[in-house]
């Protein structure tokens, strides 16, 4: 049997086989039975397949959905920006060790250049335009705000991974003092989120409480 592959697109994708982002072909064949090493009768058609450039090993098509190391990186910094705004904007910017902590998380995310300045005025920008300077729970367009940010990004990460995430908010309300009902109610709709259960976003939140 003999297959006849055409390309019908291409890309980067994270390979499995490899480990890492390389470049991919999208292919679909026909296949034909062999007599005598000449493809004679057709017998259908296969795939559609995704071939990796470099190690050439072939994937159902659902392996696209696996984002990119870099795709997954910059989903990683924007849900860090997002968690932290929105923790922010509970009213946290007032107080330096809060600032402080957040600033912090950003760099660690890869917002190298993110300064507390420029956080105070975005998070005040940000309660302008939504009304949210006298919201006394987590508004709905910043709860879909967080839904958006870490909801795609959390079948990817590993358990561990989405506490880790949640951690970092918790560790920046608590910077100023005992969670307020306004950054817990945030940091639960974070966690439901990241898919972390309600039970687990207890024991987290109540973990960050302790020093390590």
């Amino acid at each position: 049997m003999h297959t006849a592959w055409d390309t019908v697109g291409d890309g980067e994708f994270f390979c499995p086989a490899c480990g890492g982002d390389r470049n991919y072909q999208r292919l679909t064949g026909r296949r034909r039975f062999v007599l005598l090493g000449l493809p004679v009768v057709p017998r259908g058609t296969r795939g559609p397949v995704v071939q990796c450039a470099a190690c050439q090993d072939l994937f159902d098509p659902d392996v696209l959905d696996h984002p990119t190391t870099t795709r997954l990186s910059a989903m990683l910094r924007e849900a860090v920006h997002t968690l932290v705004l929105a923790v922010l904007s509970t009213g946290g910017t007032a107080a330096r060790p809060t600032l402080d902590t957040a600033v912090a998380a950003l760099h660690g995310a890869g917002h190298d250049d993110c300064t507390e300045e420029q956080l105070v005025a975005l998070v005040d920008a940000l309660a302008r335009d939504a009304g949210r300077a006298t919201e006394p729970d987590c508004a709905p367009g910043l709860a879909i705000e967080l839904h958006e940010a870490l909801g795609p990004l959390a079948p990817h990460l590993a358990p561990a991974g989405r506490e880790a995430l949640l951690l970092k908010g918790a560790r920046i309300a608590l910077a100023d003092g005992p969670y307020t009902p306004a950054e817990r109610d945030v940091l639960t709709t974070a966690g439901c989120a990241l898919t972390i259960c309600t039970e687990d976003v207890t024991r987290l939140l109540a973990t960050a409480r302790t020093p390590s």
